[in-house]
């Protein structure tokens, strides 16, 4: 036989096949604008969500879903790459002025740019590197803080109840469960952090998955099912031990299967280096790899 030895499971990505939004409540769409349009450089989805009453925010293939209310808060980040780390802080000191008075802040910090937005949810973003894939703009983590000692049944969790390629990495204060998703590389990661957490304020993820009906049966036999939302969709929010059912973690997930219609629809992203002094003809669509 020709060839070398590969490690295959390399190449799994499970059952979770995508994380599509994270959702998260903004009392202000114009400051919303002013953050994820205008300083992050997404795209406002021109086809859903047009009204002031909630915005889609395109980034790749993935969405930040900003419906008006109360702020959602969520304690922990969520790493975006971006194509440019440079054009991103030109951006972001761009509407420093229109942010003042919020909690918007960024700094540089390691291989990344920290960026808080003008109601305290924080982001890592990250230049485009083989440990994102292709990916050149997109969501490539979610992380929640957890209880040490949690990391090995949160892990045990996704393996069993979704079949999801799960590891434990690092020790003592370090460690963390990480969810493996799809062939964006994706990930949900649940790192353990000393200390208190801010309580769960119903900001939710959105995930899509191949085998829909064999978790939605292992987590009703439980009681974990939150909301039946309709025949290609569910929702759960408790992640337990399966053992003694004690809490682990708690962040609510929008399950969704392979047939519903939204899943990886098409979405619209445009190149935020386009200017009107400096306009390039044909460039204002987003392209990867486009310098």
């Amino acid at each position: 036989m020709r060839g070398g030895n590969f490690d295959r499971t390399t190449q799994d990505v499970g059952n979770i096949v995508f994380l599509e939004h994270v959702n998260v409540r903004v009392p202000d769409q114009v400051l919303a604008t002013r953050f994820y349009i205008q300083g992050l450089g997404l795209t406002r989805d021109p086809y859903i969500m047009i009204g002031t009453e909630n915005m889609w925010a395109n980034a790749g293939q993935s969405q930040f879903h900003l419906p008006t209310g109360a702020p959602n808060v969520y304690p922990g980040y969520t790493d975006l790459v971006v194509p440019d780390l440079g054009a991103l802080r030109e951006r972001l000191e761009e509407v420093k002025g229109k942010l003042e008075g919020t909690k918007f802040s960024f700094r540089n910090d390691d291989k990344h740019v920290l960026v808080t937005c003008p109601w305290g949810n924080r982001f890592r973003c990250y230049a485009p590197a083989p440990e994102f894939g292709d990916v050149t703009l997109g969501i490539a983590r979610f992380e929640v803080p957890v209880r040490p000692g949690t990391a090995a049944g949160i892990a045990r969790f996704y393996q069993e109840i979704f079949h999801a390629p799960s590891v434990v990495t690092g020790n003592g204060e370090g460690k963390a469960a990480r969810v493996r998703i799809g062939q964006l590389r994706q990930e949900l990661v649940f790192q353990e952090t000393p200390g208190d957490i801010a309580p769960y304020d119903g900001h939710h993820i959105a995930v899509y998955i191949a085998d829909f009906s064999g978790p939605h049966a292992r987590l009703k036999e439980r009681g974990l099912v939150s909301e039946e939302s309709s025949d290609i969709q569910y929702r759960f929010q408790e992640i337990v031990d399966l053992d003694t059912k004690a809490p682990l973690a708690t962040i609510e997930h929008e399950v969704r299967c392979l047939t519903h219609p939204m899943y990886f629809r098409p979405l619209v992203n445009r190149n935020p280096a386009q200017r009107q002094p400096t306009y390039q003809r044909g460039r204002d669509p987003f392209m990867p790899g486009m310098v």
